[in-house]
C-alpha cells in the first residue's frame, strides 16, 4: 500500500508531506496509482522550488523504495496553494483507489 502523510501545524495548515511504499495496483512500470501519486508529489516539489521563495527544511528521496519526504521552513501563500492542490489530488486518487492508497494527517513541528 502506498502511504501518504500530510504534515500540518497546530492550525491544520499543511507544511509538508511524506510518500512511501508502492500501491501494488499493478506490476512495476504499469502501476497507474503509483505513477499518479509520484507525478503529483514531484510536481508539487518542483513547483514550490520554481514559483515560490519558500525553502525546504527537509528533502529526502529514495526512488527504489518509493520514498519522498518534504517539509518547508515557512509556507507562503503560493506554497500553501500548491500543497492544498497536492492534497486534493491525493484525496481524489484515494477516493478511486482507496484500497491502494492511504492518507493520514499528522500535526508536527516544522523543525524535524
Amino acid at each position: 500500500m502506498l502511504k501518504a502523510t500530510v504534515y500540518t501545524d497546530s492550525e491544520k495548515k499543511p507544511f509538508g508531506f511524506q510518500i512511501s511504499g508502492h500501491s501494488g495496483y499493478a506490476k512495476y512500470g504499469s502501476d497507474i496509482v503509483c505513477s499518479a501519486v509520484s507525478a503529483l508529489a514531484e510536481n508539487t516539489v518542483n513547483s514550490i522550488e520554481k514559483f515560490t521563495k519558500d525553502e525546504p527544511s527537509v528533502l529526502a528521496v529514495n526512488e527504489e523504495e518509493g520514498f519522498l519526504h518534504y517539509r518547508l521552513k515557512t509556507v507562503g501563500k503560493e506554497s500553501g496553494l500548491l500543497l492544498d492542490s497536492l492534497i486534493l489530488g491525493l484525496q481524489n486518487i484515494a477516493d478511486s483507489y482507496g484500497q491502494f492508497v492511504q492518507i493520514r494527517y499528522e500535526v508536527a513541528d516544522k523543525e524535524e
